[in-house]
């Protein structure tokens, strides 16, 4: 499958829907691909951090054990009048970091580095104070995925040396160019499904909101597939489609679809590996 040079994996953001990309995981790594880099945003860190500490299919289980957690229920299924009494109490965040770190403090080991893990990660966040683009990829572990997955609303800012840090998504939702000024030749794009689904004009305030974000995630996307340099092969991995639901504010809450996620990406990669149409540069 791979093509002897360098092969990526890059795991986007996307909350709940970040589930898919275990199921990608599964069909990718049970078809004897290994990374030799990782790229994350967000949702997409913390999966891709458990797959650089263990990038074999091995993986899969710890993947799911870290989804399916106390801790993981505590970050996404917390009850709303807590969620909303902490926002009248911070004024800036509805959820407490602490049990995403406690989980990643689990998963990853609470002093791990970037330099611990079997292959090398790169994890994008969004720096407040430069309003750029900025990627971790040594040093302490847990901080920087703090960071990437900061989701303006529902988690704080994470400070590091200084600085303040937002979900990596903001600027890069899927990281493609990452992986390619890293060097690499082939890359598995782990993306959560929204570029797959046609956007439609928005009829309500929320779905204004909804549209702009996308708007600015598929812009960078397409452009990133639109340039792909001369030797890198990108596979854009289908999620294997939305959930009805998905596009409601509440549905970050549906831990209950986790499963069912993974097996619908993990099914619609099979049958793409079966047949792989990567997309190359013109």
């Amino acid at each position: 499958m791979t093509s002897g040079g360098t092969t990526a994996f890059v795991l986007g953001g996307g909350g709940i829907r970040g589930a898919v990309e275990i199921g990608m995981l599964q069909a990718v790594l049970g078809r004897g691909v290994r990374p030799d880099l990782i790229v994350g945003t967000s949702i997409g860190a913390i999966n891709g951090a458990l797959v650089a500490k263990d990038p074999t299919p091995g993986v899969v289980e710890a993947l799911r054990g870290a989804w399916m957690s106390d801790e993981a229920d505590a970050v996404y299924g917390e009850s709303l009048l807590r969620q909303f009494g902490r926002l009248v109490k911070t004024r800036t965040h509805l959820s407490s970091p602490e049990p995403l770190r406690r989980l990643l403090e689990v998963a990853l080991g609470a002093d791990s580095t970037f330099e611990d893990l079997a292959v090398p990660l790169r994890v994008v966040a969004a720096n407040v104070e430069r309003a750029a683009e900025s990627v971790f990829s040594a040093g302490p572990l847990v901080p920087a995925i703090l960071a990437s997955a900061a989701v303006p609303g529902l988690l704080p800012a994470v400070q590091i040396d200084g600085e303040h840090y937002i979900d990596g998504g903001i600027v890069n939702s899927i990281p493609i160019e990452q992986a390619v000024l890293a060097g690499a030749t082939e890359v598995y794009i782990m993306q959560v499904g929204r570029v797959e689904a046609p956007l439609k004009a928005p009829k309500t305030v929320v779905d204004a909101a909804r549209v702009a974000f996308e708007i600015a995630r598929r812009h960078r996307f397409a452009r990133d597939l639109a340039t792909v340099p001369q030797g890198v092969s990108l596979h854009v991995l289908p999620s294997g489609g939305a959930l009805d639901g998905d596009d409601s504010l509440m549905s970050y809450r549906k831990m209950a679809t986790v499963d069912r996620r993974i097996a619908q990406a993990r099914d619609a990669c099979e049958s793409y590996l079966d047949a792989p149409t990567p997309v190359e540069a013109a």
